[in-house]
């Protein structure tokens, strides 16, 4: 099974949240592609209220094997990017987990209910790298509905006396 790999800088957001059981409300605004040397959790700006960050660099991997999902991301409306935020212990409270473009995957996590997960909108150069790769290896497969066979009541009932007219 063939795979590639690409890596994308992550952009969060901190604003107030105006609730009084969070303090802040925290979003994923833009995934860029490549890994700049920039610390992780740096602030990038700042004003109105919110704080942007660079929350560190992820890796988008993608498999041969499973390109159905990539592929309908790639048909949507607004093909995207998930990035999943995990709760930390440790400033800011938050850690940068991944990023996928598997909604599968994003799914997946959102299921938790522990992490936080964002989609963006997918950048030109994430596109210009996944749509070959998808052009490549994606093998749409034919789905065939299975056809029951029709029950004989009259057999159901007699089995479930013993297995015979006498029982």
């Amino acid at each position: 099974m063939a795979t590639d790999r690409m890596s994308v800088a992550v952009i969060v957001e901190r604003r107030p949240a105006g609730s009084r059981w969070a303090s802040h409300v925290w979003r994923a605004v833009e995934v860029l592609p490549g890994a700049p040397a920039t610390p992780a959790w740096t602030v990038l700006a700042e004003g109105g209220g919110a704080t942007r960050f660079f929350a560190g660099v992820a890796e988008l991997v993608v498999h041969s094997g499973e390109t159905e999902p990539l592929a309908h991301n790639l048909g949507a409306a607004m093909p995207s990017v998930w990035v999943v935020l995990r709760r930390a212990a440790t400033p800011p409270g938050w850690r940068l987990l991944l990023a996928t473009v598997d909604a599968g995957e994003a799914h997946a996590h959102a299921d938790t209910g522990d992490d936080l997960v964002e989609m963006v909108a997918m950048p030109d150069a994430v596109r210009a790298w996944l749509e070959p790769f998808v052009a490549r290896h994606h093998v749409e497969r034919q789905r065939h509905k299975r056809r029951r066979d029709r029950a004989d009541p009259e057999a159901l009932a007699v089995g479930r006396r013993g297995g015979g007219e006498d029982g």
